[in-house]
């Protein structure tokens, strides 16, 4: 019993000291990058809209590898492209326009009726989906990047390690305690 009792002792702080250093790196990796974080060069972004579902659903977080030749996408490949400087969208490409000077994609969202109105240009796509998705996850880095985020995620699971230490540090002294009275008590028998 006191075996069990350790292994899940070890456990909750391994999952508790892994929580906090996962919570850290979400969010310098996101105030470092101006945006989602990267990860052995992947970037991870969220998906705020509904539009690729059931590909991944609304607040998942979603891998992506950044493009070196952007123009050899084929038809069928879920791409991430700007659509203005500050937003970007990622969706399927249909279909692929080539002509003499430039290659544009034409796209459209899973779950949308109609392909995008626009074509992308090539040196707009900015990556491509390498079909890694967590769903949810991205509600929690949306929540990272305000300030409150920020400072919940990093001080509540070091709170939660230290409460956890400390209780862990009573038990130990607890036991100490009724070991040397259990002593004590044989000795004057």
């Amino acid at each position: 019993m006191k075996k069990a009792k350790k292994i899940i002792s070890s456990l909750i702080t391994i999952i508790l000291s892994i929580t906090l250093l996962f919570m850290i790196f979400v969010v310098i990796s996101s105030k470092a990058s101006g945006g989602e974080p990267n990860f052995l060069g992947y970037q991870l972004k969220t998906v705020l809209s509904g539009s690729m579902e059931p590909t991944f659903k609304t607040g998942s977080i979603i891998a992506v590898k950044p493009v070196e030749d952007k123009t050899s996408l084929k038809k069928g490949d879920v791409i991430t492209f700007m659509i203005t400087d500050d937003q970007m969208a990622t969706h399927r490409v249909i279909d692929v326009i080539k002509n003499v000077n430039h290659v544009m994609y034409k796209t459209k969202g899973d779950n949308n009726d109609n392909a995008d109105t626009d074509p992308v240009v090539a040196q707009n796509v900015v990556a491509k989906y390498t079909g890694f998705t967590i769903p949810y996850v991205g509600y929690l880095v949306d929540y990272a990047k305000s300030k409150n985020g920020t400072a919940l995620l990093l001080i509540l699971p070091g709170l939660l390690l230290l409460a956890y230490s400390g209780f862990t540090i009573f038990k130990a002294l607890r036991e100490i305690d009724n070991s040397k009275k259990s002593k004590d008590v044989q000795e004057t028998v």
